[in-house]
């Protein structure tokens, strides 16, 4: 039997090397075996299947987040989903409003400033972003269409400045052409075929796995459908797609997120870079859940 390299077997599953090593410390790879420090894999060994779903529970993370927040209850996972995630997708953004002030605004509904002046629009879109995240536990079993989209976009850039300016379309596709990262993205008249061939085909998978949703995420970012705001609507759709699964959802946060833009960009040559990132956010949320003591 000929075994070959851990960089020889990312390449041929389409993984990191670190996935593999992971795998193979685990046992899941059928006759790997370490010669000193160096893992050697049978040449035929088949990938092992990377599990993000356990056996549905009977009341499930969506249920706990509908109940929690129609009772309004304070303290529990749907408080710290609202406050984390907000202020961590709006900070990704160049949100300058810290994460007791993004709390405070949640909690209180007042800002608490003292010496310094905050961004107006930075507090628009925390209070936007609270609603968007009521939108997307309410309709997390729906299918996902452009009108929801667009209603997400809606909610998010309501009452900004960007509203104010003619040509920024809030709650429609964008009106000029955009970039992100130093890429070119979709024009403004090929946003909406673009957008209704990919919904085409990600709603025609009858059931969704992880790397199904993140498939959906980077071709989103790539077409960049809105002027402004489309990385906040992305991660809001992953959310909301991760509660209809049943797959444990996942923050991206400060720490991430360089290994997220890196995982955005690579993910034709390379998947293992963003199933990754997601994977160790998706392990704090499992913490969160742990502490809380909500079965996943």
């Amino acid at each position: 039997m000929r075994h070959i390299s851990v960089s020889e077997t990312a390449k041929k599953w389409g993984v990191s090397e670190r996935s593999v090593r992971n795998y193979c410390a685990q046992g899941r790879v059928n006759g790997a075996f370490l010669a000193g420090k160096t893992w050697n894999i049978p040449e035929n060994a088949e990938k092992p299947d990377r599990t993000n779903k356990k056996k549905e529970p009977s009341v499930t993370l969506l249920d706990i987040l509908q109940e929690q927040k129609e009772r309004k209850y304070s303290g529990g996972i749907y408080h710290k989903t609202q406050i984390d995630l907000t202020f961590n997708s709006n900070h990704i953004e160049g949100s300058r409003l810290t994460h007791d002030q993004t709390r405070y605004i949640f909690e209180t509904n007042t800002i608490g400033v003292e010496t310094e002046a905050l961004n107006v629009d930075d507090v628009i879109e925390t209070v936007n972003h609270f609603r968007c995240i009521d939108l997307i536990i309410d309709r997390a079993k729906a299918e996902l269409t452009e009108k929801f989209i667009k209603e997400l976009h809606f909610i998010l850039k309501n009452g900004t400045s960007d509203s104010r300016k003619e040509w920024f379309a809030v709650g429609d596709y964008k009106n000029m052409p955009n970039e992100v990262g130093g890429m070119d993205t979709a024009l403004p008249e090929e946003v909406a075929d673009k957008m209704k061939d990919l919904l085409a085909e990600y709603n025609g998978k009858k059931e969704k796995t992880l790397e199904d949703i993140l498939d959906f995420h980077v071709r989103f970012e790539r077409i960049h459908p809105f002027q402004d705001g489309n990385g906040r609507v992305g991660r809001l759709i992953m959310f909301k797609e991760c509660l209809k699964y049943n797959i444990v959802p996942f923050i991206i946060e400060d720490d991430l997120k360089m290994f997220y833009y890196r995982g955005l960009k690579e993910w034709n040559r390379e998947k293992g870079y963003l199933i990754d990132t997601c994977l160790t956010a998706q392990d704090k949320y499992k913490a969160y859940l742990d502490y809380f003591r909500i079965t996943y």
